[in-house]
């Protein structure tokens, strides 16, 4: 699939394609001519990914080839244990979670999962959790916590599922104790938005010492669409609703909303999983070092102050 903004490059690619099909290995004046249109690809390339719009950001976190949440714990774990079940109502598959080693370290991996065909999507309900998503991830932590092992979770999810039954099972109650409850857990807890991080469904796995944003995620409290068809009664304005926004990484990051910004391959992570696999693992073990060097109280009261430290208000 290719987005809007990728199809020059794509267009050299294609002529690069050509030429190399057609080039004689002992003709150097062609030689030299695929050797400059590859580093004009590649510069093409550079310009484009490092200059890309709040919008353009937002398509790329929704790339149908993108890495989701079992992508990523497959490759970085040896030996993951899928744990299921809220002990409550029922198993949501949208929300996945269970144990997992890397390195030798085990780890409580969190996170919720999108589909990549209509059959899966519509059992994973498109990453949309319900509150039984959020008690079972709750759970999850709390056997963490209880064992003493690091939580690792992974936000991607454009939203907690809005309908009515989900409501009559308690969804904004389910969310709001996760908040509670991930505050003074005990253990550190790494947060990672590989995707799309919206609203409260995204805050519900999202409370940890280190909150980190993909290059190219986004997250805020709304969508471009949503905000687009509140403000405007029109979707036609996504485009600039996302800009005001600030949802982007580095928006995020300069407002003090997250902690730090994972670096994708050049064209998205979706264009070399095992490289991102390695750098996600790079960061969780290098960031759970430093939170290991605390104690679980400090660890907390810093996690308190600096959600409390978040916000601009006046008296």
């Amino acid at each position: 699939m290719l987005l809007d903004f990728e199809k020059p490059i794509a267009e050299l690619e294609a002529k690069l394609a050509d030429m190399k099909h057609l080039a004689d290995d002992s003709d150097e004046s062609v030689n030299k001519a695929i050797e400059a249109l590859e580093n004009k690809i590649i510069d093409l390339k550079k310009e484009t990914f490092e200059n890309l719009t709040g919008w353009q950001r937002v398509q790329l976190s929704r790339h149908p080839d993108r890495p989701y949440t079992l992508d990523y714990i497959y490759e970085i774990t040896s030996d993951f244990i899928e744990l299921h079940g809220d002990r409550n109502v029922a198993d949501d598959k949208a929300m996945v979670g269970g144990l997992g080693s890397i390195d030798g370290q085990t780890f409580m991996l969190i996170g919720q999962q999108k589909g990549r065909n209509t059959k899966q999507r519509q059992m994973r309900n498109f990453g949309m959790a319900n509150p039984e998503g959020y008690r079972k991830a709750l759970r999850l932590m709390k056997i963490a916590e209880k064992f003493n092992k690091p939580i690792v979770t992974f936000i991607d999810t454009p939203g907690a599922f809005p309908g009515l039954e989900a409501e009559e099972r308690g969804q904004g109650e389910a969310i709001a104790r996760n908040l509670k409850e991930m505050m003074m857990l005990k253990v550190p807890v790494i947060c990672l938005i590989i995707g799309e991080g919206a609203s409260g469904g995204a805050l519900g796995i999202a409370i940890g010492d280190r909150v980190l944003m993909l290059e190219n995620t986004w997250y805020s409290v709304i969508s471009p669409e949503s905000c687009s068809s509140i403000l405007w009664r029109s979707w036609d304005y996504k485009e600039q609703a996302a800009e005001v926004l600030k949802l982007t990484a580095k928006d995020m990051l300069h407002h003090k909303l997250i902690d730090g910004i994972v670096k994708e391959p050049l064209g998205g992570a979706h264009t070399d999983l095992k490289w991102m696999a390695k750098e996600v693992k790079r960061v969780i073990l290098e960031t759970t070092a430093d939170l290991n060097k605390l104690s679980p109280r400090d660890r907390i009261n810093q996690r308190i102050e600096k959600f409390c430290a978040m916000g601009v208000y006046k008296d």
